[in-house]
């Protein structure tokens, strides 16, 4: 996990002209015109004061908002 997040910082900090996009495509015109906005199924907005005080009760906090979530849901059936 540390070399993980060593690598994530390194490349952080690359500046703009030094990563290769020579293999990207251009976004044309074309492209533009025919795009379409594309919001998953399965998307949830969680306030961010509410996301970072899950995340500071530790590493799964996907889980125990899923678990808060749920014990909400029973109680209201």
């Amino acid at each position: 996990m540390r070399l993980a997040k060593t690598r994530l910082s390194e490349i952080e900090n690359l500046p703009d002209n030094a990563i290769d996009t020579s293999d990207i495509p251009e976004l044309d015109d074309e492209f533009w015109e025919n795009a379409q906005q594309m919001i998953p199924e399965n998307y949830l907005q969680i306030e961010q004061e509410i996301l970072e005080w899950f995340k500071g009760q530790g590493q799964d906090y996907h889980t125990r908002i899923n678990t808060v979530l749920r014990a909400y849901m029973e109680a209201h059936r």
